[in-house]
């Protein structure tokens, strides 16, 4: 399975990364390195061709431009090993964003998973997961809890992570360029 994701401004995953060191110097959570680029994830899924893949990405990526995206808060989403995120609230530009990746990569995709469809999808920055335990939890949120989780975040990019080895790492990164693409306003309109 691939991981189709926008990668963080590099000042935002600086903090975000500071945040997983801590959580590992104060509880020895560090599963969440396994993907050392603090990303947005639209989709995971397995693709008959990576080539066609990262073709329709990179038309998708050519006709969007930059945005900002805001995070408030703390999440998790509970069972034996509880994951805990940083939610990234919804607005019309990313869940727009989201519906063009899903349509562009519908007829690619062999398999997905259920949480990526427009109905369920969360975005969110993992924090903590895979070595989480329910007993854990309630002293992590009451470390996390002396943070604060308002960020504005510049998505800017697509990106595939595969798996290598234990570590899920950047394919391809394609960077938006929808700007590129607007007519420039004119100062002066002509006179007929």
């Amino acid at each position: 399975m691939l991981a189709i994701t926008s990668l963080l401004n590099p000042q935002s995953a600086e903090r975000i990364n500071r945040l997983i060191k801590s959580l590992e110097a104060e509880f020895g959570l560090d599963d969440v390195q396994a993907t050392p680029d603090p990303h947005i994830t639209y989709q995971l899924a397995g693709v008959r061709k990576l080539s066609a893949l990262k073709q329709a990405l990179r038309d998708v990526a050519r006709h969007t431009q930059p945005f900002a995206a805001f995070t408030t808060g703390l999440g998790v989403f509970p069972g034996p090993n509880p994951v805990i995120y940083i939610p990234v609230l919804r607005s019309d530009a990313l869940n727009n964003l989201h519906q063009r990746i899903l349509r562009a990569t519908a007829p690619l995709c062999l398999r997905t998973d259920k949480f990526s469809g427009p109905d369920c999808w969360l975005p969110h920055i993992s924090l903590a997961l895979h070595d989480t335990t329910p007993e854990l939890l309630g002293p992590v949120m009451q470390y996390l809890n002396q943070h604060t989780f308002n960020l504005k975040i510049s998505i800017n990019n697509l990106a595939i992570l595969r798996q290598e080895g234990e570590s899920f790492v950047p394919e391809k990164i394609f960077t938006f360029e929808g700007h590129k693409h607007e007519p420039i306003p004119t100062l002066f309109e002509s006179q007929a």
